[in-house]
């Protein structure tokens, strides 16, 4: 029974020893200085455009361009666009056909899901892929290993560690931009804040990839570069699932069929955890769906909970996988 606290101990001794690392290392301060540029973009916002008004069940989420604005338009009580957005305190402009509200919530949705969900996941990845693999070099890791904790709180200690520095630093940036956001334009979409927990599921699920390819290989090269190619291939055979779902290719097979299937409930989907952020801000209101995703939702193919549930259940294997390695690695 001792074990358990020693196990216990060293779990926090690894999570403090990696945001220690990621101080010494100066990527705390990288991925700060990469959220305070985005909070700066964010609070240089400007939105002149018609407030929020209640909209109807089958309202279009486009307007009529601005131009068109005629009489007869008019009197049919058709909307149209008389908005426009300005970036960079007003060195960039663009017109709208969306309420302010909208305009802000497109922009909001686009920093979540493709610069947070996307961008800042893959350099996640890339940016801590070194942490373990340097951790696991023989003069670094035989001290700790002397003393009585059992491996698998070593990695384990190590990979919660990660996953919370990059928790912290999800919700700096989630903070930062919905606040610089709230006070530029005066609107405050806290259903924005849904973005923490999927950006750090979608990072936990793929870190476990990156722990078991540094386990296995002890190569920073390797688990950098081996990590983003199974991001590649799990986004590949998400996106060709929802596509073939809603449009099967020309002859075809059933085997073909169940080799999709088999690969998409197997593997990690990212797409659909951006799905699942597109679906908790209603941005199909405001903003054009992913088609595949849309797809998919009409002909019922599309399971948001299974997508999280089945992505865990991967990653718990390929933890599983390297704690079984690195109890049998010789040093």
């Amino acid at each position: 029974m001792t074990q358990y606290p020693d196990a216990i101990r060293t779990v926090r001794w690894m999570v403090r020893d990696t945001f220690r690392q990621s101080v010494a290392t100066k990527l705390f301060w990288a991925m700060l200085g990469l959220t305070l540029l985005c909070a700066a973009f964010c609070f240089s916002l400007t939105v002149e455009a018609a407030t929020e008004r209640p909209r109807h069940p089958a309202e279009l989420p486009t307007y009529l361009p601005k131009g068109e604005k005629t009489p007869e338009v008019v009197a049919e009580g058709v909307r149209v666009a008389d908005g426009k957005v300005t970036l960079g305190f007003g060195l960039f402009e663009y017109p709208i056909t969306k309420n302010k509200s909208d305009a802000v919530r497109v922009i909001l949705v686009w920093l979540a899901g493709i610069v947070a969900d996307t961008v800042g996941v893959l350099l996640a990845l890339l940016w801590t892929a070194g942490f373990l693999p340097t951790f696991l070099e023989p003069a670094a890791v035989t001290v700790l290993l002397a003393k009585p904790a059992p491996r698998w709180a070593v990695l384990a200690g190590k990979y919660i560690g990660v996953v919370l520095f990059v928790a912290l630093q999800s919700t700096m940036f989630v903070g930062a931009t919905w606040l610089a956001t709230g006070a530029a334009t005066g609107v405050w979409e806290g259903t924005y804040w849904v973005a923490v927990p999927l950006l750090v599921v979608n990072f936990a699920v793929f870190y476990a990839v990156s722990a078991l390819l540094a386990v296995c290989t002890r190569s920073t090269v390797v688990s950098v570069f081996g990590t983003l190619l199974f991001w590649l291939l799990c986004w590949a055979m998400n996106f060709t699932h929802h596509k073939l779902a809603s449009d099967p290719v020309p002859g075809s097979t059933r085997a073909a069929s169940v080799l999709v299937q088999a690969g998409y409930w197997t593997l990690p989907k990212p797409l659909d955890m951006g799905g699942i952020f597109f679906d908790a801000m209603k941005a199909e209101e405001y903003a054009s769906p992913i088609p595949e995703l849309a797809a998919a939702k009409a002909r019922g193919t599309y399971h948001p909970e299974m997508a999280v549930l089945t992505s865990l259940v991967f990653a718990a294997a390929a933890l599983a996988v390297a704690g079984y390695e690195f109890r049998h690695m010789d040093y």
